[in-house]
């Protein structure tokens, strides 16, 4: 794979003691404490009434990460193509599936099995915006961010057209928990486009090759994060564009193959 070079328009960051990008600035630059409290699930504004009050938790996860990012790089969603990553999907809805199935007189609900397939955060999220932009919902295990950021930044540059990738991870109930355990939820966003503009906050240029350790982040409950739940691989990326300065990332991806990110920043986060 060739070295493939995007730039950053926008952030969004939902997860246990981060409740936005703006806010979470301190406790990624390691300049404030860092309280490991359950994350929040926002409702999505965006959905009307009825789908609001059936939306699972990984929907609200993956609305609220996007709606910050494209806030944040102030464009129009109903433009952009996404990618949707995510290891583990609408966890709650399988395991009522499983549940359903497993009784004696086995009855699926139609609204439930639509609302668990992998791509149901990325649908709700297009025809909220009504957005008839392409999508891609993927997996690739505790590599799923990995897979997300390169499928997103091929995506750019084959098109030219901005990208919104979207990373989410949401826990089982039990028994699956046992199995898979996430401790909370995490989701992050991030908005490339293929050239500079006056609100980039940083180029990322990514490339493939041999594995690598990533090292641990300063902040050990943050780096117990990133270890415990596959989306929060982002985040040694989200502390590099931060501290707004030049830096080469390592990124978690497959057993044998690693990403590496190298960071130029163009805006202080605090003025983007």
């Amino acid at each position: 794979m060739s070295d493939l070079k995007v730039w950053v328009q926008g952030i969004g960051l939902l997860g246990p003691g981060l409740n936005a990008w703006p806010t979470s600035l301190g406790v990624l630059r390691g300049t404030e404490l860092h309280a490991n409290t359950p994350t929040v699930l926002p409702l999505p504004a965006r959905l009307p009434p009825a789908e609001r009050r059936r939306a699972g938790a990984a929907v609200k996860l993956a609305m609220a990460v996007a709606d910050e990012a494209v806030a944040h790089a102030h464009v129009d969603p109903a433009t952009l193509a996404t990618v949707f990553a995510s290891s583990s999907g609408e966890c709650a809805n399988c395991h009522a599936l499983c549940e359903a199935l497993a009784t004696p007189a086995p009855v699926v609900s139609p609204t439930k099995f639509t609302n668990s397939v992998h791509n149901a955060s990325s649908g709700a999220w297009h025809i909220a915006v009504a957005s008839r932009a392409s999508s891609t919902s993927l997996c690739a295990f505790d590599g799923s961010f990995g897979a997300g950021l390169i499928e997103a930044a091929i995506s750019v540059r084959s098109s030219g057209q901005p990208v919104l990738l979207v990373a989410s991870d949401s826990p089982y109930p039990e028994p699956l928990n046992s199995a898979r355990p996430l401790p909370d939820h995490f989701g992050a966003a991030l908005l490339f486009t293929a050239t500079s503009t006056d609100r980039s906050l940083a180029s990322l240029t990514i490339s493939l090759g041999s594995a690598k350790h990533v090292a641990e982040l300063p902040n050990a409950s943050l780096d117990a994060l990133r270890r415990a739940i596959p989306a929060a691989a982002v985040l040694p990326l989200l502390v590099a564009l931060a501290q707004g300065t030049s830096q080469a990332v390592a990124i978690d991806y497959l057993p044998d193959l690693g990403l590496q990110v190298n960071v130029e920043p163009v805006l202080q986060p605090e003025t983007a």
